[in-house]
């Protein structure tokens, strides 16, 4: 260990790196009659005499890469059962070429063993990748026709409420990219986004405790990676078709890739249903003596639609050069009408407003975003610079009417309207470089990757608001409302810098330490008041994870970061929503970013059989959380808008278990339980406790290519500053059925069969008033999803490089 740290102290002035084992041999495997890739083959790399040096499997796509050869001249033997072995002689590393791609090898089926070949290799649900934890949404069937909602549910350390709203180890300071890069949708409204996003585009999703100095420093909680399918070589696509009471969808894939060009195009359409309803009482409070009660019932059902499209296109020119130019869209309406009952009286119950309200709200939303980036891969393995651009234009707008009717009258005796047109646009530049190092010492050998980088970021929000109203109820005595009108523009300019040292040895040492230093500008003007304001600050973000593995599976890990979150236009946009004039919402432009130190320890190990085992504790402190928090004044109005509350601490475990008895049955569990603290000094405010969820999942293979699953979630609720929420279950059954060859597939999914709604109770506490409220969601839904797949897919080329603006809260 000595030799070890000395070693990485003076890493880079005495180091001698070798370049002898940098050699590496990639490929892929098909059948010679269906011309289909062969998964989990066995690929041995052998001296020309025969002797064995070592061996891989293919991947699900028939693919293999053999990493470290020496220079050389060898032979490839491969084999599997059913097939014919085959043997590939004369295959060279040389110091000139290190990279051997020897492309497609054909292998001719077994004609004594064909009655009996039985693929069962399969990935396991939930793996562990040692910086992250990876689940395979694609291999759970009970994920088909449904939503990321119904995803992110089953995905371990996560939990997603029945509104959408998503929190990882109790906070709810999370960072969602698509693909490793921001989707606007999502930094628009997370919850809603969620929604609306098929499960059935979804491949995978990573969970991120302690991003590196690499990642934008956002994202107090960590970062979570939704990967969507995608081909990588050949023509393939597929159609899926899903109907039901909540859920429908239409949509399809199609992937074209060449030895130079590549073309990706994806369509989907949806519509959304959302049936619940709420009721609450709410008592003001004055020097802690009660001044008004509020009564209020609402009910809503609304159906959400809308689709999303994107277009890929990549270049490459030769084996070192990739330019990538992609282009996608979000867009659709997501209504919120409902039905409003509100009665106010004074404490001693007489009444002093008592009224029905009719809401039509709807939030069009559209969002365009435009990829240019190029990629520049090294003779020597691992070497790449990439210089990347990105536009992404982020309209975002609300319209509401409402028909306010008094109790006691029969006509309409208040009428308002509002528009509220929103944007954002975003302008980045980006520019990475990653260099690989080989090290010896006596002892050891090092493998150490350097990463340094450059980032860009101009953001153009505006907002321009209007509100009319009619005071008699007529629709022709409309007049606006300048008090509750105003134009806000913000911009807001980062730039950052960041170097990152990754350092693998034989010995199963791994070290990750990094820095990463941010500077921010923001200027804001109230255009309709003539009022601005600016702020600058810099952050230096470090970042540290040693690990160290044990008889080969055996893996303990222990990490440090920091992060910072920026709050973008849904939380800055000073906008007031008064379709509820005693519950109004706005944002905050003067928020201050929030700086977080999170730490982590962590095991995790696995088996033969497809069993693993995940535990971490871990501990998270947030300065200047942001929440939202609510003040009720003596009419009984609340004013709720997100602030800087002061500390959010944190401190827990988590562990995901994962069992494969035998090839046809997959049993996993994930538990985590959090100790929350959250504390505001200028509301005089604290609140602390426990919260706890777990989620099993039970998947089994019958004949006949059916498969049986069920799945569940039971948590303890959440709190907040202001609030504490009652837990809740849900459970689910799934059966899916393959034809024609696995072509075609048809899923049956019923979530909650038994129970038409989930019920939740909530409580309410500040100095200004308390609250109790229940809320009704009906959540009991059955789906039907038919899939077709046509063509093949086999891996090849390189993997496209994007934007990852992981930096807005």
């Amino acid at each position: 260990m000595k030799n070890l740290f000395l070693t990485l102290f003076f890493a880079f002035p005495l180091i001698a790196f070798g370049q002898s084992n940098s050699g590496r041999i990639t490929g892929f495997l098909t059948d010679s009659t269906t011309t289909k890739p062969i998964p989990f083959a066995t690929v041995a790399l052998q001296t020309a005499d025969s002797k064995l040096i070592t061996g891989v499997t293919t991947d699900e796509n028939g693919a293999f890469t053999i990493d470290k050869v020496a220079t050389g001249v060898y032979k490839l033997v491969f084999s599997f059962v059913g097939y014919r072995t085959k043997e590939l002689n004369n295959v060279a590393i040389t110091t000139e070429k290190p990279v051997t791609a020897i492309g497609k090898v054909v292998v001719s089926p077994d004609s004594r063993n064909l009655n009996e070949v039985n693929v069962v290799g399969q990935k396991a649900l939930v793996e562990d990748k040692g910086d992250r934890l990876v689940y395979n949404a694609e291999k759970d069937v009970s994920n088909t026709g449904g939503t990321a909602v119904d995803v992110l549910r089953k995905v371990p350390m996560l939990t997603v409420d029945l509104d959408g709203n998503l929190k990882m180890r109790g906070s709810g300071n999370i960072k969602v990219l698509v693909n490793g890069k921001p989707s606007s949708i999502m930094a628009r409204n997370l919850a809603d986004a969620l929604k609306q996003m098929p499960a059935n585009i979804i491949k995978s999703v990573e969970v991120i405790t302690s991003p590196g100095a690499k990642y934008d420093a956002e994202g107090s909680a960590g970062v979570i990676n939704i990967i969507t399918k995608k081909g990588v070589q050949g023509t393939n696509g597929t159609v899926n078709a899903t109907g039901g009471n909540l859920n429908r969808s239409l949509g399809g894939n199609l992937n074209v890739k060449g030895k130079k060009l590549g073309l990706a195009i994806s369509l989907n359409g949806y519509q959304y249903r959302n049936i619940g309803e709420n009721s609450s009482t709410r008592t003001a409070l004055t020097a802690g003596q009660p001044t008004s009660i509020l009564r209020q019932r609402t009910s809503r059902d609304n159906t959400g639609t809308g689709g999303f499209g994107e277009m890929s296109l990549d270049y490459d020119p030769d084996s070192t050069n990739r330019i990538n130019f992609s282009g996608n869209a979000w867009g659709g309406n997501f209504p919120m009408n409902s039905t409003l009952d509100s009665r106010l009286a004074d404490p001693q119950g007489n009444v002093l407003q008592n009224y029905h309200r009719d809401i039509r709200f709807r939030n069009p939303y559209g969002n365009t975003e435009f990829n240019l980036g190029w990629a520049k891969s090294f003779k020597k393995p691992g070497r790449e610079l990439a210089v990347l651009t990105q536009y992404a234009r982020m309209p975002d707008n609300y319209y509401y009417t409402i028909t306010q009717t008094d109790m006691t009258s029969e006509v309409p005796t208040y009428l308002e309207r509002s528009t509220n047109l929103s944007r954002n646009n975003e302008y980045t530049f980006q520019t990475d470089y990653t260099h690989p190092f080989t090290a010896r010492t006596k002892r050891d050998t090092l493998t150490i990757k350097a990463e340094v980088g450059a980032k860009a970021i101009l953001r153009d929000i505006g907002s321009e608001f209007v509100i009319e109203q009619a005071l008699t109820g007529q629709e022709g005595d409309y007049a606006v409302d300048p008090g509750r009108s105003n134009e806000f523009t913000y911009n807001q300019r980062v730039v950052a810098g960041y170097a990152s040292l990754k350092i693998d040895t034989k010995r199963k040492w791994n070290l990750t330490v990094g820095t990463r230093l941010e500077h921010t500008r923001i200027e804001g003007d109230f255009v309709t008041n003539q009022s601005r304001f600016t702020n600058q600050y810099q952050n230096l973000i470090p970042s540290f994870t040693l690990a160290k593995t044990l008889r080969k599976k055996h893996t303990f890990k222990v990490s440090y970061t920091q992060r910072i979150s920026r709050p973008l236009i849904w939380y800055l946009n000073p906008y007031k929503n008064y379709s509820d004039p005693k519950n109004v919402q706005t944002g905050n432009p003067f928020l201050n970013p929030e700086l977080t130190h999170a730490t982590e320890l962590s095991y995790s190990t696995f088996g033969k059989e497809g069993s693993s085992f995940n535990a971490a504790i871990f501990w998270r402190q947030t300065n200047n959380s942001i929440e939202w928090l609510a003040t009720v004044d003596a009419q009984g109005a609340a004013l709720s808008s997100p602030q800087n509350i002061g500390r959010n601490a944190s401190y827990g475990a988590n562990l995901n278990l994962t069992l494969q008895p035998n090839k046809n049955l997959n049993f996993s569990i994930g538990s985590d339980l959090t100790y929350v603290d959250l504390t505001s000094v200028a509301l005089n405010q604290r609140t602390s406790g426990w919260v706890w969820s777990t989620s099993p999942n039970v998947s089994y293979k019958l004949p006949k290519d059916l498969t049986l699953q069920a799945n569940g979630y039971v948590g303890s609720g959440w709190i907040s500053l202001q609030s504490r929420n009652s837990g809740w279950y849900y459970y689910g059954l799934s059966a899916k059925k393959e034809f024609m060859g696995k072509k075609v597939s048809l899923t049956l999914n019923l979530n909650n069969p038994f129970n038409r709604t989930v019920k939740i109770t909530g409580d309410q506490f500040a100095p200004s008033f308390t609250a109790q409220n229940t809320s009704l969601f009906v959540n009991r839904s059955i789906r039907l999803t038919l899939s077709y797949k046509f063509g093949q897919m086999s891996s090849g080329g390189k993997q496209s490089r994007k934007i990852s603006n992981d930096d807005k809260k």
